[in-house]
């Protein structure tokens, strides 16, 4: 029996005109942090928006609108972790919509691409435990993460 899941996409601003391929793709692939759904969840993107810049001003106001149009869940899109700096708000991101609004977030999207992975590696962006747990539904193989690249 296949069930439907209504999720919202919250993206860096910085990356506001990004058309989702990579996120979409993922979405239809259940790659990334869209492995988590199961073959037979339909997925919706029913909202995606951007965070409004640091920040982060749209996470207080983007997710109400969301919640009306039957957003379940809220994906905070792989950009927010991979871009440099990374998001020094993304915990808060993701505390204060679950806390506000009662809409589980999963931090990322599509997989984490190769060079993103091997730039923060290289300046050990990632190496807290904090960062380990932001990073994991994102962190694949480095044959998916190449294919993102």
């Amino acid at each position: 029996m296949t069930q439907s899941k209504k999720i919202g996409i919250i993206i860096c601003d910085r990356y506001r005109d990004c058309a989702g391929g990579k996120c979409f793709r993922a979405m239809k692939n259940l790659e990334g942090a869209f492995s988590m759904y199961d073959n037979d969840t339909n997925l919706q993107v029913v909202a995606y928006t951007t965070c409004g810049g640091c920040p982060g001003g749209n996470i207080e106001y983007a997710p109400e609108e969301m919640k009306k149009n039957g957003v379940e869940v809220i994906h905070l899109a792989t950009g927010l972790v991979v871009g440099y700096p990374p998001c020094p708000y993304i915990s808060h991101f993701k505390q204060f919509i679950e806390e506000k609004y009662k809409i589980p977030v999963v931090v990322g999207t599509h997989p984490i691409p190769q060079k993103y992975w091997l730039t923060h590696q290289n300046l050990g962006t990632w190496k807290s435990t904090e960062w380990q747990d932001l990073i994991a539904p994102t962190l694949c193989d480095e044959q998916t993460r190449l294919s993102y690249d």
